[in-house]
């Protein structure tokens, strides 16, 4: 990882450096399938609430036909993100692999839509663009079903490094880590922000997702991370230990700066030298949970890269994921510069 002067002087370059984007994001580029179900549906076809699970063609046909009422549109989790610093103002970028298809269109046409610079497939690959079926049921917990699709077969060919070097930040999503050749392409994107002095940042996504791959996401976080993201979950999981205590002095060791989110006990901002409290902000009704992850981090990276204090970038974080959380779906239904 890059380590050249002290945070707070990384930081503020980080700010001021000149870009055409602020942040470019990697990840999975899928269409999600939101429907509201009960407890019973999840019995019904042997779903584990909370989890996200990969799923064949098959599997992803029966499920869409079992969910009545199902509202579809662009996602995937970095494609979120990257919607919401648009949201907040910011310039985004995203990169993922669709196909040619009809919902490989629909996918590039709603970034763009929204603002967002879609560095992507189109092409006739022979694989279907990937799609995401997410059940919420009444507590407001998500339950995701993912066919990935030619999404999971983004590799270093796929990455335009150009947009790359011209981003302040670099986001890349850990449920891309699936297949061999998306962690070469991590790396390869990495190496390119890097040469080109700017930041690295991944999310863990998942913690199951974090079970598959945890000796290379340490590797990666020890190596080219300089922005961390995860849930109390996640980060214990990756470090396998039981306490968050003893994972913040795990991710402290490793990164230079890390955001933990800690669900309705807001979140923890983590550096060598300081832990930063910042608390989430008051939801009348919790509808969705569904992008919430996604959206805090869209806060957090629009912070860093306008010059924002640490403490600021929570807040923010905080202030977009309230948002998201508050209704079906996950991205904003409002401006989100107008919340700030």
């Amino acid at each position: 990882m890059s380590s050249n002067g002290t945070l707070a002087d990384r930081l503020a370059a980080l700010a001021a450096q000149p870009a055409r984007f602020d942040v470019v994001g990697i990840g999975n580029a899928l269409v999600d399938v939101i429907a509201h179900a009960d407890d019973r549906f999840l019995t019904d076809y042997d779903l584990v609430k909370g989890s996200m699970t990969l799923i064949e063609t098959d599997r992803a046909v029966e499920l869409y036909r079992a969910l009545s009422g199902a509202v579809e549109m662009s996602g995937g989790s970095a494609a979120n993100t990257m919607t919401g610093v648009a949201s907040f103002g910011g310039r985004a970028a995203y990169i993922g692999k669709v196909d040619g298809d009809d919902l490989g269109q629909v996918f590039g046409h709603d970034l763009k839509a929204v603002g967002v610079a879609f560095h992507g497939g189109g092409s006739s690959h022979g694989t279907p663009t990937g799609r995401c079926v997410i059940v919420v049921t009444p507590d407001a917990e998500r339950t995701m079903n993912t066919y990935l699709g030619v999404s999971s077969f983004l590799g270093v060919d796929d990455v335009d490094d150009d947009a790359v070097a011209d981003g302040k930040l670099l986001y890349m999503e850990g449920y891309l880590f699936d297949r061999d050749d998306a962690k070469v392409a991590f790396r390869h994107a990495a190496s390119v922000a890097h040469s080109n002095d700017r930041f690295v940042s991944l999310t863990l996504s998942d913690s199951f997702c974090v079970e598959r791959h945890r000796s290379d996401f340490r590797g990666l976080v020890a190596d080219e991370v300089d922005l961390l993201f995860g849930n109390d979950d996640e980060i214990r999981s990756l470090y396998e230990v039981d306490s968050f205590d003893e994972a913040i002095d795990a991710v402290r060791a490793e990164c230079p700066l890390a955001a933990i989110t800690r669900g309705a006990d807001g979140c923890v901002v983590v550096t060598p030298d300081e832990m930063i409290e910042v608390p989430a902000v008051d939801v009348a009704k919790v509808v969705d949970t569904t992008g919430a992850g996604d959206l805090f981090a869209a806060g957090f990276l629009h912070g860093l890269t306008s010059g924002q204090s640490l403490a600021e970038c929570g807040r923010l974080g905080s202030i977009a994921a309230g948002e998201v959380i508050a209704h079906v779906g996950p991205r904003p239904l409002v401006s989100l510069r107008t919340l700030v």
